[in-house]
């Protein structure tokens, strides 16, 4: 038992203190407590495959869907729209949404969905997502004291009702403490972020960036202005031949970025889009989109000739309009140095044979200051020529191993990973509509991590991620791994007699006393056992402890017992006490200390103030 409180209050400090990253302290925790004799093996690592964990890392793909399709940033476009540029009322708005959503499912599934929201809501504005996120935890938690079914502390205490031959509770039994603690929560947590979130991560923002963006690029070559867009007719002598055969480059001066294919042009939910480098085997096809680079005269020489529908626009109706203009997708664009070495100086770029022996096309170059975009593949290159080359994120990346020819600037592959494929929104939001309907609604037999499970699977197979390793990277392994180790430091309380001591002594020293002061007893007993055990686990230990203490004092237990549900979910001190604070650790940058500054005085705070409101709605 002594050695089970030391490792505790060493591992407290060294998270309070900082210096050590948290999931490395929380692994030094589990060994310790190995070592030491107090868990088995399978006890110590059987967190790491606990449905809690095994459900945070699939709702941190699905997350990651959510965020790559641009449905983040579509949703939190409309909640903004509401709040205006008003970071007041943005916080009440997020606030509102992740209490309503946290009513009805767990409250990790609420901030997995919320948190790229609130993020894209953050950029939006202009404020620190670590402003929203740490909020946003905390009232996915009160969202779950609205229903019966919004926190397993809920249901463990109706059981042990209904056990001791007490009427069940109704769905919204627990509504006028849910509303109470939102209300307590928003008064609280407003100035306390207000001052002590405003700092956190600030100095991310003031790193310069190295590489040029995308749009940067596409503005410094006007690649928009020499940019025109045909489609396909069905009578066009183009259908059905490949690029080899129509030899566009020599029969009219024009490279063909890429060709595109669009199923479905409706938006309806199941929308994709095919995007094609300009491959001399490429095979075009009815309705197909071809995108250009060159003069105008060309193009319309060539529209006429081969009877195409030419999409003339400007940059400007683009963006208005939402007509066509170059994405980046499969396909995408990237800076390249010529080295003094390279084969290719003194070569124009038709005699380099880029597009032949690499699949890409130059589509401008960089000299001296001066962009060269027309007659580019007569061009003869010179050493230190900064060649714009556009074709698939993968051949791009492949430039890399030719270093003594060029060095590609920026990461290509990291360039891609933040194009957001909008066309995948609607399936995006599909799976996300899904996810929620199989974990609300109890007639459907799949289990809330098996409902995660199969759509982060779906957010893959259905291209809303790129691929399986762009589904790996949304994945906070830290606070996947803090979580998980952990979750054995309650085993190791209950096992050593700490939590059945603590919860015994306090009940015993108090029961003689009002039964106000006991039920205080009983609620910070709880609250303080929450910061180091999982709030089931604690509500499974102390359910049993307020109920006969009511029964001991000749008084209604149904107070008692809802201290412990609203004490078992209202902890917030600890980034590992609830997944909802670790999701979000990570990505608002927080410190331990963060939540000490704001999450204690809140939970303190909650404390007293139900002491006083329990009794009041549930009479003793």
């Amino acid at each position: 038992m002594i050695v089970t409180a030391i490792i505790l209050i060493l591992t407290a400090v060294a998270f309070s203190i900082g210096h050590i990253r948290s999931d490395l302290v929380a692994l030094c925790a589990l060994v310790l407590l190995i070592l030491f004799g107090i868990l088995t093996p399978q006890e110590a690592l059987a967190g790491f495959s606990n449905p809690v964990v095994i459900m945070m890392i699939g709702l941190f793909v699905v997350g990651g869907g959510i965020l790559q399709t641009g449905l983040a940033k579509i949703i939190s476009g409309r909640i903004v729209r509401l709040a205006g540029k008003s970071e007041l009322k943005l916080f009440f708005l997020v606030i509102l949404v992740t209490t309503v959503i946290g009513a009805f499912i767990s409250n990790t599934g609420t901030v997995a969905l919320m948190m790229p929201i609130a993020v894209s809501m953050a950029a939006s504005v202009g404020i620190k997502p670590s402003k929203l996120l740490m909020p946003l935890a905390f009232a996915s938690s009160m969202g779950g004291m609205l229903t019966l079914i919004g926190s397993p502390p809920n249901l463990i205490i109706q059981e042990s009702l209904t056990e001791a031959g007490y009427p069940p509770l109704s769905f919204f039994s627990f509504s006028p403490i849910g509303l109470v603690c939102i209300v307590v929560g928003i008064a609280v947590m407003l100035p306390l972020s207000r001052k002590f979130l405003s700092k956190t991560g600030e100095n991310e923002g003031k790193k310069k960036r190295k590489t040029k963006t995308l749009k940067q690029l596409v503005s410094e070559y006007r690649l928009n202005d020499h940019l025109s867009v045909c489609t396909v007719r069905s009578e066009s002598p183009a259908a059905g031949k490949t690029l080899a055969e129509l030899d566009i480059q020599n029969r009219y001066g024009l490279t063909v970025l890429e060709l595109r294919h669009e199923q479905n042009k409706s938006k309806t939910l199941i929308q994709g889009i095919t995007q094609s480098p300009a491959q001399s085997n490429a095979r075009i096809k009815v309705g197909d989109t071809i995108y250009l680079n060159g003069g105008k005269e060309q193009v319309k020489q060539m529209v006429e000739d081969l009877s195409l529908d030419w999409l003339e626009q400007t940059e400007e109706d683009s963006k208005e309009k939402g007509k066509e203009t170059l994405d980046f997708y499969e396909l995408g664009i990237a800076e390249v140095v010529l080295m003094p070495n390279s084969q290719f100086v003194n070569r124009t770029v038709k005699e380099t044979g880029l597009r032949a022996k690499y699949g890409l096309n130059v589509v401008g170059i960089r000299r001296r200051g001066t962009t060269i975009s027309e007659h580019i593949s007569s061009t003869r290159l010179l050493s230190g020529d900064v060649l714009l080359v556009q074709g698939s994120w993968n051949r791009i990346a492949a430039l890399s191993s030719d270093g003594d020819q060029w060095v590609v600037l920026g990461q290509p592959l990291q360039e891609a990973a933040k194009i957001t494929l909008d066309y995948k929104a609607p399936i995006a939001a599909g799976i996300m509509i899904l996810m929620i309907v199989m974990m609300v609604f109890d007639f459907i037999p799949i289990a809330p991590v098996t409902a995660v499970i199969i759509a982060a699977l779906l957010m893959v197979v259905t291209g809303c991620l790129r691929n399986v390793e762009a589904a790996y990277k949304t994945i906070n392994w830290e606070s996947v791994v803090l979580i998980a180790a952990m979750m054995p430091m309650s085993v190791a309380l209950e096992k050593t007699g700490i939590s059945t001591l603590v919860s015994n002594t306090l009940v015993s020293s108090l029961g003689s006393l009002s039964p106000t002061i006991l039920l205080a007893g009983i609620y910070f007993t709880t609250s303080l056992l929450t910061l180091f055990i999982s709030n089931t686990a604690t509500a499974v230990l102390m359910a049993p402890i307020a109920l006969s203490s009511a029964a001991q004092l000749g008084v209604s237990p149904y107070a008692f017992l809802f201290a412990v549900a609203v004490a078992a979910s209202m902890c917030f001190a600890s980034p590992f006490s609830t997944p909802p604070n670790a999701l979000v650790m990570q990505a608002g940058h927080y410190q331990f200390m963060d939540y000490i500054k704001v999450g204690l005085p809140l939970q303190i705070i909650m404390g007293i103030v139900m002491v006083f409101v329990l009794p009041l709605l549930f009479p003793m």
